[in-house]
């Protein structure tokens, strides 16, 4: 398993390098690099999909959904430039392991799921592997979570066809969100959301994607 997660963060390491072009990060922080190896991906994938755990691709974690490529991961994970004292919000917790690599970086964690079962399972497993950072919600990423923001951080693990309102007025003043953006089915865009002093966001295309899309809206 050791040799498997060296080989998958070289992986990682070596596609930040290729991909630089388009996303202007040759290489990732350090500590984003320290926590994707920290998170045992294996035990975020079902049983049947354990032998493809550390390799740098999507899986499918049932539902429909899919469980992200580690190098997505550890690029928008990069792309928030998180600190420890931060709170994050993730929509589509899927099976929690974005969740859990967002956990060694940050104070807090709130990650949405639609799905019930997969939310459940997810609660389940972050309490089993003792990440007591990340709290499971159950409901609409889309809506967000307006009692609990405004959020330093907002991390979008599914396509919308715009930037949700909702997530962008809970965005704080000098906060990111790494957001896909486009047609569902489609190539989409990984675009980078910023919010001024003012409250104004700008957005910056960062690298083609395929996600599933955002339910509920956007």
């Amino acid at each position: 398993m050791d040799s498997e997660l060296a080989r998958l963060l070289k992986e990682v390491a070596a596609e930040a390098r290729t991909t630089a072009g388009y996303t202007g990060v040759a290489a990732f922080d350090p500590r984003v690099m320290a926590a994707l190896g920290a998170v045992p991906r294996h035990e975020f994938v079902p049983a049947e999909e354990r032998v493809s755990a550390y390799l740098d691709l999507p899986l499918p974690i049932g539902h429909g959904q899919t469980i992200s490529q580690p190098y997505i991961v550890a690029l928008m994970t990069d792309l928030l430039e998180v600190k420890p004292g931060d709170t994050v919000l993730e929509v589509g917790a899927g099976s929690g392991y974005q969740a859990a690599v967002l956990a060694r970086l940050v104070k807090q964690v709130h990650t949405v799921e639609i799905v019930p079962e997969l939310a459940r399972a997810c609660r389940a497993r972050l309490a089993r592997l003792g990440v007591a950072n990340v709290a499971v919600h159950e409901g609409n990423g889309a809506e967000g979570l307006p009692s609990l923001a405004p959020f330093d951080g907002i991390l979008v693990a599914a396509a919308a066809r715009s930037v949700p309102a909702a997530l962008a007025e809970q965005l704080r003043p000098g906060g990111r969100m790494v957001i896909p953006l486009g047609e569902p089915g489609a190539t989409q865009e990984l675009a980078l959301a910023e919010k001024d002093a003012r409250g104004e966001v700008s957005l910056r295309g960062v690298l083609p994607v395929r996600f599933v899309p955002l339910t509920g809206g956007g």
